[in-house]
C-alpha cells in the first residue's frame, strides 16, 4: 500500500515524496529531454508518488504543458497536482511580479489549460508581491475555490511575518520553502509556525541541487545554475562532496542509498510533510520514492546533521 500523509489543514492526501518539475526550466537547468521528463512523471505514479508540483514560471508554461501531457490518462482522483502563480510573463521573455486579483484568476485558467485539467488540488503564491494587498489576492483565491477551480491554496518563499499576515486574511493551508540538511534556517521560525497552524510543508531542494546525492567527488563542473553556485566551487565543493560520501556507512546500516538517507532525514522533522525532488529520468524518481516510510534512529539523524556543516 502506498504511503500517504495529510497535507496540513488542506486535507489533501499526498505521498511524502513529491515530483518537482523545476528542472523542466531551460533557463536554469539547460535542455533536458522532454521524453525523459515525461517518462519520469509517469514512473513516479507507478512507484507510489501521487503528488506533483509545478509552476507557470518554469519555462514560461513549458513545465505545465509537459506535465499535462505526462499525466493525461492517469486517474485524476488519485493524483494531487500543485502549481504556482506570481510571475506575469510576456512573449518577449520579460516578466514581473503580479498577484493582482485579476491576474491570479486569469493565470489559474491558463494553468488549467496547459495542464489539461478542470481543477487544481493546490494553488500557491510563488512569492511575495509588495504591490498587491494580500486581501485582494486572497479574494481571488477564494473565488476560484468557490467555483471548484482549486481545492486549496498556499504560499511559497514567504517569511514568517508574511505567512502570519496570510493566515490572518485567508485559509492558507501550505508553505513551500527551501529546506535541506544544508539549509536549515527555517527550523527557528517558519517550521514552528507551520506546526502551530497545522500548515502542510512541502520543501523544495531537499537534495541541495544534487549535492546530497553522493554522486559528486568535488571536481565536476556545471553548465547549469550550479556553475555559479558557491557550494559547487573549489575547496568548498570538494569538502562538501567528501562529507556527503562519508555518510555511506549510515545509509548501508538501513539498506538505503545516500539519496534515500538524506530524504528520510529531511522528512524526519515533524513539521515537514513532503520533500519535492527534481528528477530528470525514471531511475531518479524510483530511487527517491524508496525513501518513503523509512526512518532512522535519533543518533544517526544527528550524526548526519553534524557531518553536513556548510
Amino acid at each position: 500500500m502506498s504511503t500517504r500523509v495529510r497535507l496540513g489543514r488542506s486535507e489533501l492526501q499526498v505521498s511524502p515524496i513529491c515530483y518537482g518539475s523545476w528542472q523542466a526550466s531551460p533557463k536554469f537547468w539547460g535542455e533536458v529531454p522532454a521524453d525523459d521528463l515525461i517518462a519520469a512523471m509517469r514512473r513516479a505514479f507507478e512507484v507510489g508518488v501521487n503528488f506533483y508540483d509545478t509552476a507557470d514560471a518554469y519555462g514560461d508554461g513549458y513545465a505545465e504543458r509537459l506535465m499535462g501531457q505526462a499525466l493525461e490518462g492517469l486517474p485524476r482522483d488519485q493524483i494531487v497536482v500543485a502549481t504556482k502563480v506570481y510571475h506575469h510573463f510576456y512573449p518577449d521573455g520579460h516578466r514581473h511580479g503580479d498577484l493582482s486579483g485579476k491576474y491570479v484568476i486569469e493565470e489559474c485558467h491558463a494553468s488549467l489549460k496547459r495542464l489539461k485539467m478542470d481543477y487544481l488540488d493546490l494553488y500557491q503564491l510563488h512569492s511575495w508581491d509588495p504591490l498587491t494587498p494580500l486581501e485582494e489576492t486572497t479574494e481571488a483565491l477564494e473565488k476560484l475555490k468557490k467555483e471548484g477551480k482549486i481545492r486549496a491554496y498556499g504560499v511559497s518563499n514567504f517569511t514568517v511575518e508574511q505567512l502570519r499576515l496570510a493566515r490572518k486574511v485567508g485559509d492558507y493551508a501550505t508553505l513551500q520553502p527551501r529546506y535541506s540538511l544544508l539549509d536549515r534556517g527555517i527550523e527557528s521560525d517558519l517550521l514552528p509556525y507551520c506546526a502551530a497552524e497545522d500548515m502542510g510543508v512541502l520543501c523544495y531542494s531537499p537534495l541541495s541541487f544534487g549535492l546530497l546525492t553522493g554522486k559528486f567527488d568535488g571536481t565536476e563542473t556545471f553548465t547549469d545554475l550550479r556553475g555559479r553556485h558557491p557550494r559547487f566551487q573549489g575547496e568548498k565543493f570538494k569538502k562538501l562532496a567528501a562529507a556527503v560520501r562519508s555518510l555511506q556507512p549510515i545509509a548501508d546500516k538501513y539498506g538505503l542509498s545516500i539519496v534515500q538517507l538524506a530524504l528520510a532525514a529531511t522528512l524526519a522533522h515533524p513539521a515537514v510533510t513532503c520533500a519535492i525532488v527534481g528528477t530528470k529520468n525514471p531511475a531518479q524518481i524510483e530511487q527517491s520514492a524508496g525513501a518513503m516510510g523509512k526512518t532512522i534512529e535519533r543518533e544517526d539523524y544527528y550524526a548526519v546533521r553534524n557531518t553536513l556543516q556548510d
